[in-house]
């Protein structure tokens, strides 16, 4: 027996039974989905999520999606739930309870108790009839055929379809709330995803990298100027004003085509429009455009004035790719 070839589409199936499980998800969506995703709206408290055993891991998840993307939520295991956890519901919260078959010793318990208080009551179940879709306000239907699991028994399919379910109500709450890149950094600060949403252009520019000269200077000050702050590059300014670049390899070719270097100035080799950035934009940003031009030095401006250099290094060094 081929062992490689075994495992290989062992794992093809699991995963095309999984994306089938999933695909099939929509044809269970109903008015209570819609119902659920505007009681989480509507909610002047916080999201309960709880459920037990796999369901309460899937549930965990479904809390920090939640929370990362402005919908405030606390996970509370059902089984601890009956041993004091149940003090964490409070009036003008919504609860969302998990729970494969609906219909386990748990469960049963725990329902009536979520909604004594009047919370609204969103199920994720399989199964429509169970104990707890009859005593949810919204069922959430996350029926699936069977299990990737070749003896169909450990939870695969079924913990993705519930994953699937509570993606789908974030996603839906991040659109009506038009939740963007700007309300997903303040949730996110830490990290390379925090510093590629926060870190500005300001942050990591530095004094010593700012290489410039004047439109009339020689030859011999914008190779000194260049040899100095070693970036390989020189701004060209007039009052202060952006006006042009002078890269190494503007010097080389330079070289090439004159013998006599006598009168040449800076505003005679340098290129005019270089690429720029505001001090004020996103690190993010200034690498996308470095990307874009196959270059590894960004001019910076701030208030339309000269500030400095950015080199792909220092954006590297910063850990944002």
């Amino acid at each position: 027996m081929d062992t490689t070839s075994t495992i290989i589409n062992t794992a093809k199936q699991t995963i095309l039974s999984e994306s089938e499980s999933v695909k099939n998800l929509i044809n269970y969506l109903t008015e209570d989905f819609s119902c659920s995703v505007k009681a989480i709206l509507n909610c002047q408290g916080r999201v309960i999520v709880t459920g037990i055993g796999k369901s309460a891991l899937i549930g965990a998840k479904i809390v920090a999606t939640f929370n990362s993307t402005g919908t405030p939520a606390i996970y509370m295991h059902a089984a601890e739930a009956m041993h004091g956890d149940l003090g964490i519901i409070q009036p003008k919260d919504c609860v969302i309870c998990i729970s494969n078959s609906g219909n386990s010793p748990e469960i049963k318990v725990l329902t009536p108790l979520l909604t004594r208080q009047g919370n609204p009551l969103i199920a994720i179940t399989a199964n429509e009839n169970s104990f707890l879709a009859k005593g949810a306000d919204y069922v959430l239907l996350s029926k699936v055929d069977h299990e990737a699991d070749p003896n169909n028994l450990a939870p695969m399919n079924s913990t993705t379809a519930q994953l699937v379910l509570g993606d789908a109500l974030a996603a839906c709450l991040i659109e009506i709330r038009k939740f963007g890149p700007s309300d997903f950094a303040k949730y996110h600060p830490g990290g390379a995803l925090g510093k590629k949403l926060l870190l500005k252009v300001a942050n990591i520019l530095k004094d010593s990298n700012k290489p410039q000269v004047s439109l009339d200077a020689d030859i011999k000050q914008v190779i000194v100027e260049i040899s100095e702050k070693r970036l390989g590059v020189t701004a060209v300014v007039d009052n202060q004003e952006l006006v042009g670049i002078i890269t190494d390899g503007d010097l080389r070719r330079m070289l090439e085509k004159h013998d006599n270097l006598q009168g040449i100035k800076a505003s005679d080799i340098m290129s005019t429009e270089p690429k720029s950035i505001e001090s004020k934009e996103h690190v993010s940003k200034a690498l996308s455009i470095l990307e874009d031009n196959s270059i590894t030095q960004l001019l910076v401006t701030q208030e339309g004035k000269y500030a400095g250099i950015i080199h792909l290094h220092d954006i590297l060094k910063e850990g944002i790719v």
